[in-house]
């Protein structure tokens, strides 16, 4: 199952890039992020892992498996029998940036509960990319 939000940001996308890069400071911004841990030194790339604590949902790490600077985030954990597989994708346009965030959920308990977590996974896309749009627009706007 996947679903996917888009949104345009009136930053440029080095701007939008560092924001959503800099990983431990999500809980700043988005109300989907509790805490977010590093849980390796170094250049955030892929291989990195961090630990997650998401309202609603137990602590996960997340390890990234595709990280092209600037364009694009993706990384996947294991929940409570779910795979996840997050994308963060920037798209430079001529106001800034366009925001595309998606989920990919895999796994018997997501087949189950599709019908009743589909509309919080939505919500839950929605309110990051709304806060990254905030974040952003306030720095560019500051800088």
């Amino acid at each position: 199952m996947k679903l996917e939000h888009v949104i345009p940001i009136s930053a440029p996308p080095e701007v939008v890039w560092a924001v959503t890069e800099d990983i431990e400071r999500w809980p700043e911004w988005t109300p989907t992020v509790n805490t977010v841990k590093r849980l390796d030194e170094g250049r955030f790339d892929v291989g990195s892992t961090a630990l997650l604590k998401q309202p609603g949902l137990p602590e996960a790490t997340w390890r990234v498996t595709t990280l092209i600077p600037g364009e694009q985030l993706t990384w996947e954990s294991r929940i409570r029998g779910m795979r996840l597989i997050a994308t963060h994708q920037l798209v430079a346009t001529t106001t800034g940036t366009q925001s595309k965030l998606s989920i990919e959920m895999s796994g018997l308990v997501v087949r189950l509960l599709w019908p009743l977590i589909r509309l919080s996974v939505r919500r839950s896309l929605q309110q990051e990319n709304m806060g990254l749009k905030k974040q952003c627009e306030a720095l560019h706007a500051s800088s």
